[in-house]
């Protein structure tokens, strides 16, 4: 018998070459905390993510322009679908000029905040590993995934959470004298909406 293989650590194309960098170490922690991450593993994924945005940009850029026509449109149709720019037409110098906060904000987890459905970024991350949130009527338990642009709107509290039955009945969702915010009503509103009109 051989000594049992141990697994080996996956190299993120994100994380920094020079970890003791202190003006790095202070932007990395800022971000950190400003979207609740669990760890730097996790901002790491976001910038590997941006990492080959940007690559893939640069190559276009490279291209003979007849060449680049063909694939310039679907590149920025699916960086647009995926939330990452505002409008499909952006130059090319507009995607290589993307911070990680282009990826970041398209988390779950930061979605979840940004529409009202917690009150800080850490509860909701702790409502979603939970169980309490949901996308399109399905139940999702993944902080870090990347909401596309036709599903943002989708966010809302899953149909099984006590959250959703306290919304629902008119009671408040976070405890006595703290009403739902505005955001998080409408969006429940358009969830039934949609659910009826699927049904019939």
């Amino acid at each position: 018998m051989g000594d049992p293989k141990r697994p080996k650590k996956k190299w993120i194309e994100g994380k920094p070459m020079k970890l003791w960098n202190k003006q790095l170490l202070m932007e990395e922690l800022q971000l950190v905390g400003e979207y609740g991450l669990r760890n730097k593993r996790e901002l790491w994924l976001a910038k590997s993510i941006l990492i080959r945005i940007k690559r893939r940009a640069r190559e276009m850029l490279a291209l003979p322009a007849e060449e680049r026509r063909k694939v310039e449109a679907p590149f920025k149709e699916k960086l647009y679908k995926m939330g990452f720019i505002p409008d499909p037409d952006v130059p090319l110098d507009y995607i290589l000029g993307l911070d990680v906060r282009a990826i970041l904000e398209r988390r779950l987890q930061t979605l979840v905040y940004r529409k009202g459905l917690a009150r800080s970024i850490h509860e909701a991350r702790q409502l979603i590993v939970h169980r309490h949130i949901a996308i399109n009527g399905r139940v999702v338990n993944a902080p870090g995934l990347l909401v596309p642009r036709d599903l943002e709107d989708k966010i809302t509290y899953a149909p099984t959470s006590p959250l959703y039955k306290r919304l629902a009945s008119g009671e408040p969702v976070f405890g006595p004298g703290q009403p739902a915010p505005l955001q998080v009503q409408l969006g429940l509103l358009k969830a039934e909406t949609s659910a009826q009109s699927s049904s019939e």
